[in-house]
C-alpha cells in the first residue's frame, strides 16, 4: 500500500527541496534545467513519481464494483485520496468532491449541468471577468448559445485589478452566476474572491472560483471563503495530468442532473429508466483516472510535510527579485502590475516578439511560456499578440531568475 508521509514538518530548504523533483537535474541543450513554466504545469516530486507506480506495478483494479483485495485496495486508495482533497480546502463534506479531468471538465460540468436543471433562463445573465483563462469563457459561451442567456464582462484597470466598482454596479436581479479566476496565469494577480462572494451572496447569486493558479500557492479554505463552486487541475499542484476536483456545496450538487452517463454512477438501470447514484458518483461516469487520483493525494501527502507558510515567503521572495531583475532591462516591459501579486511575470520587450524571446534562451536550458496563455482577450486589452511569462514555484531559486536575466541580456544582443 502507499504509505502516508507522516505529519512532521520539514524546515524549508530549497535545495533540499529540489532534490525531491528528479526533473530538476536533467540537462536541456547541455544546461541545467532552469524550468520557470509553472504557471502551465508543475513538475512533480519523487513521492508522486512512486505513488504512481505502486499502483500500476502492484495494485492496479478498477474499482467501487470488486470484491477482491486490488479492487477493494485500490478504492481504499482512491477515496483517501478524496478525503485528502476534502481536507485541503476544508470542505464540509467528502461527498462534495468530485473528481474530473481538470478544471476545464470541472467548469464545463458546471456550466452543462445548471443549465439542465433550468438554472438559467431566457434573459439570464453571467458574469466573468477580463482575466479569465479560455476554459472559463468557452463553456458558458456555449451554454449561452444553448440558452437565450448573456455573458458579461467585469473589466480591469491597467495594472490588470478588476474594476470592482463596475462589478458592483453589474450585478442585478438578471445576474445567476459569477465564475471568475482566482489567481491571473497571464498577469498573477489575486483577485478580491472574498469581497466578490460577499456582494454576489448579497444578492443571491451563486459563484463559481476557477482555483487552478491559487492552489499551488495559497492555503484554500472553501468554507472561509463561502464559494459555491471552486475547480482546480491536480497537475499543477505537483500531481499527475488528467486528474482535476470540483468542490460543489451539497444543495447545488444535489439539484445538478448528471453531466454524463455510463457505468458507476447508477444506482438502477432498465430499458425505461435510470435512477442515479448519490454525489459525487453521479457526476464520475465509467472508470476513472485512478492512478491520477492516488497520484493527487501523494501530492497533498507531499505539501502537507511543509509550512506552506514558508513556500509563500519563499514564492514572495522570488516575484520581488524577479521583478526588481527583469525591470532594470531596458526595453523591458511588465505586463500585470497588481498590488496583489502570485508568482507569475508576464512582459514584453520593445522590438523583440516574445517567441523570439523563448527560443533562444531554451538553447540555455530556461524555459518560459510565450504567446497568448488561454486569454487573448487580455492580449487584446492591452494590445499585445503576446507576451513572454515565467511564473516560479517554491523548487525555484534566485540563481534560476539570475539565469533568466542573463538570458534576456543575450536576446537583447542579438537584436541589437
Amino acid at each position: 500500500m502507499i504509505t502516508t508521509i507522516p505529519e512532521v514538518k520539514r524546515k524549508f530548504d530549497v535545495e533540499e527541496i529540489r532534490n525531491d523533483f528528479p526533473i530538476l537535474k536533467r540537462l536541456v541543450n547541455g544546461k541545467p534545467l532552469v524550468y520557470l513554466d509553472n504557471a502551465a504545469t508543475s513538475q512533480k516530486p519523487q513521492a508522486v513519481i512512486d505513488a504512481l507506480t505502486q499502483y500500476y506495478t502492484f495494485d492496479n483494479a478498477n474499482i467501487h464494483r470488486g470484491l477482491y483485495f486490488l479492487s477493494e485496495l485500490a478504492t481504499e486508495q482512491y477515496e483517501t485520496a478524496r478525503l485528502k482533497v476534502k481536507e485541503l480546502i476544508n470542505a464540509m463534506s467528502v461527498s462534495e468532491i468530485v473528481f474530473v479531468r481538470g478544471a476545464t471538465e470541472a467548469i464545463n460540468l458546471v456550466a452543462s449541468s445548471l443549465c439542465r436543471a433550468k438554472h438559467f433562463k431566457d434573459g439570464d445573465e453571467i458574469l466573468i471577468s477580463y482575466m479569465e483563462h479560455h476554459s472559463n469563457i468557452v463553456p458558458w459561451q456555449l451554454m449561452c448559445g444553448r440558452k437565450k442567456t448573456n455573458l458579461k464582462v467585469i473589466p480591469i484597470n491597467d495594472a490588470g485589478e478588476l474594476d470592482m466598482d463596475a462589478f458592483g454596479k453589474m450585478i442585478n436581479e438578471k445576474t445567476k452566476l459569477v465564475s471568475v479566476v482566482h489567481i491571473s496565469n497571464s498577469l498573477g494577480t489575486v483577485n478580491p474572491v472574498k469581497k466578490i462572494i460577499e456582494i454576489a451572496h448579497s444578492h443571491g447569486v451563486p459563484v463559481l472560483l476557477d482555483g487552478a493558479q491559487a492552489i499551488p500557492h495559497y492555503k484554500i479554505d472553501v468554507q472561509e471563503l463561502d464559494a459555491d463552486f471552486y475547480v482546480f487541475s491536480g497537475h499543477k499542484v505537483f500531481g499527475p495530468t488528467g486528474i482535476g476536483v470540483l468542490y460543489g456545496k451539497t444543495e447545488f450538487l444535489e439539484m445538478m442532473p448528471p453531466y454524463q452517463g455510463g457505468g458507476d454512477m447508477i444506482r438502477t438501470v432498465t430499458f425505461e429508466e435510470t435512477t442515479f447514484d448519490d454525489i459525487p458518483r453521479k457526476f464520475e461516469a465509467g472508470t476513472p483516472n485512478i492512478a491520477g487520483g492516488i497520484g493527487l493525494g501523494a501530492a497533498i501527502d507531499y505539501l502537507n510535510q511543509f509550512d506552506r507558510n514558508e513556500l509563500i515567503e519563499h514564492e514572495n521572495f522570488l516575484l520581488q527579485y524577479g521583478t526588481e531583475q527583469l525591470s532594470q532591462i531596458p526595453g523591458l516591459r511588465i505586463i500585470g502590475n497588481a498590488k496583489e501579486k502570485a508568482s507569475v511575470i508576464s512582459f514584453v520587450i520593445e522590438g523583440i516578439h516574445p517567441y523570439d524571446i523563448g527560443t533562444i534562451i531554451d538553447t540555455d536550458g530556461i524555459a518560459i511560456r510565450t504567446g497568448h496563455h488561454c486569454t487573448q482577450p487580455i492580449m487584446k486589452r492591452y494590445n499585445l499578440p503576446a507576451t513572454a511569462r515565467a511564473s516560479f514555484a517554491f523548487y525555484n531559486t534566485r540563481e534560476e531568475i539570475d539565469k533568466l536575466v542573463l538570458g534576456i541580456h543575450k536576446v537583447k544582443k542579438m537584436f541589437a
